[in-house]
């Protein structure tokens, strides 16, 4: 059973990510689901897709459960398709809309980021704390949105973000209850209709520079650092 269930609506497609158990916290097959959901995209019927989550947040993150059973070859390997999963979308063939709810951390928040249009519950939160475990993930994308300055604040420093912070700084593109989250998709929708799918496409590679292999690259220099498991049970305990 996926763990990503889809529909396909007046040419949107809505890819609700489903593991409420784990505050819908990326593990392999989850990562997986996802990816396969966002090809779907590859559709010409499909003009927006839509990435939002059930339950209590959109991605709480990394899924650290059963980190005693992993090794760094795994992790590793992890990392790696969670990282291919943002490319997914952020170059995604259509416009991207992703609705984050809840405590958005790391991949979570990442996963967010990677979005074309960004809409934050007003009780949302945000963090990246990869590099207290020496990891090197979204970056450069973040930066691309917030500038070099915040984006090192937010993973260098650790400093995390309430919805109203993450607006300020362009993380979130608006700030919207998600009870209003339905009418404002419409409306995106409509609008993106407007232009037609080559040129919508054409725009968004003018838009945004091309760093997919500088960013794997620089994910798997961090990642491949040796005691990258012992590095992530010390941050889940509360010791990073």
């Amino acid at each position: 059973m996926s763990l990503v269930s889809t529909a396909l609506e007046g040419g949107v497609l809505t890819a609700t990510l489903n593991r409420v158990d784990r505050g819908n916290a990326l593990d392999a097959a989850l990562v997986a689901d996802l990816r396969a959901a966002v090809a779907l995209a590859d559709d010409p019927a499909v003009r927006l897709l839509v990435l939002r989550g059930a339950g209590k947040a959109l991605c709480t993150g990394f899924d650290v459960g059963g980190i005693e059973a992993e090794n760094d070859a795994s992790l590793l390997a992890r990392f790696v398709a969670i990282e291919l999963l943002l490319q997914a979308v952020r170059h995604a063939p259509v416009p991207v809309v992703a609705l984050g709810h809840g405590r958005m951390f790391g991949a979570g928040a990442d996963l967010f980021a990677a979005a074309t249009w960004r809409i934050a519950d007003p009780g949302a939160r945000f963090a990246f704390p990869g590099a207290r475990f020496g990891l090197v993930l979204g970056t450069r994308r973040l930066a691309s949105i917030v500038g070099e300055a915040r984006a090192l604040a937010l993973t260098a420093r650790g400093q995390g973000l309430d919805a109203e912070a993450a607006a300020a700084c362009g993380l979130a593109t608006s700030l919207l209850a998600q009870d209003g989250w339905d009418a404002e998709v419409a409306s995106i929708a409509a609008e993106v209709a407007r232009v037609d799918r080559a040129t919508a496409l054409a725009l968004a590679g003018a838009a945004r520079a091309e760093t997919r292999d500088v960013d794997l690259a620089a994910l798997v220099r961090s990642a491949a650092v040796p005691g990258l498991r012992d590095r992530i049970a010390a941050y889940a305990g509360g010791r990073g």
